[in-house]
């Protein structure tokens, strides 16, 4: 009983201020400008805009330090208004609900959420501990599975124009076939692109409705300005468009055209994708 009610106190801490840690490191730039930035002045600028989408690499440790920070820090400029994550989906939206109006926390919190395997809990963990202590909402933003599958089999007619546009869909396209190593047959192709689009309006139509100032925790691909979420943002009619930070890691290429602030995060080490998906394909 002792163990029950110190997880009940230190869930309902969470609730309370939180001592803001000091930002990661990182080298911050104004894309559109050039200029070099400390954490305090990108903070009083993303503290400014309704919408902000913040693109990751999925399996590195420092964007999720970053983020988090961000979450903390941003909640001392504003009142936050909703988290939104690509790694949730509707499935999923009613168990986040109940967890949040727990009492008390669940024993094994990932199966609780059903979060699912394919985002490191370890990674993603501190976030969603932390976001799911707070007062507003944490929203998915993406597919349930049953969707994918619809949608790859027989993809719609997407509406807008900027999301139609030839230069989106090529660049998408040579991205979906570099991320599979080019192993991937041709005759997939339409079809992936399609559910990488409708991931894309899912998100942008979750950010839409959700309450603001909101921020969109999301794949570099999907945050991109010129190709992602803001495309749709932009075909669904807003009349602002939202402010994009990059996380990337030194080195990477970025433009202005791409996101309006980069944070440059160490390079870590790779792992061979290209040689799983070889064996995947047996190539």
């Amino acid at each position: 009983m002792r163990a029950i009610w110190l997880l009940a106190v230190l869930w309902l801490a969470g609730c309370q201020h939180v001592a803001v840690a000091p930002p990661p490191a990182g080298e911050i730039l104004d894309l559109r400008n050039g200029q070099v930035l400390t954490a305090q002045q990108l903070l009083m600028r993303l503290a400014e805009p309704e919408r902000v989408i913040v693109g990751e690499q999925h399996d590195n440790a420092d964007h999720h330090a970053v983020q988090l920070w961000l979450l903390q820090a941003l909640d001392e400029q504003r009142p936050q208004g909703s988290l939104l994550l690509e790694m949730l989906t509707p499935e999923q939206q009613s168990k986040v609900d109940q967890v949040r109006h727990a009492a008390t926390p669940p024993a094994d919190l990932p199966a609780a959420l059903a979060w699912q395997d394919g985002w490191d809990w370890n990674l993603y963990g501190p976030i969603v501990r932390f976001a799911l202590t707070q007062p507003y909402p944490l929203l998915a933003a993406n597919l349930d599975t049953a969707e994918i599958h619809t949608f790859y089999r027989n993809p719609p007619v997407l509406k807008g124009e900027r999301s139609n546009a030839a230069s989106v869909k090529s660049t998408l396209l040579q991205q979906i076939s570099d991320s599979h190593c080019g192993l991937l047959p041709e005759s997939q192709m339409p079809a992936m692109l399609a559910v990488q689009q409708q991931r894309d309006r899912r998100m942008a139509e979750r950010l839409l409705a959700a309450p603001t100032p909101s921020l969109l925790l999301a794949g570099a691909w999907h945050a991109r300005k010129d190709v992602g979420v803001p495309v749709h943002v932009e075909d669904l009619g807003a009349t602002e468009a939202p402010t994009v930070l990059m996380l990337a890691e030194q080195g990477s290429e970025m433009t202005a055209a791409m996101a309006d602030y980069v944070w440059f995060t160490p390079v870590t080490p790779k792992q061979d994708y290209c040689e799983q998906m070889r064996k995947q394909f047996g190539k």
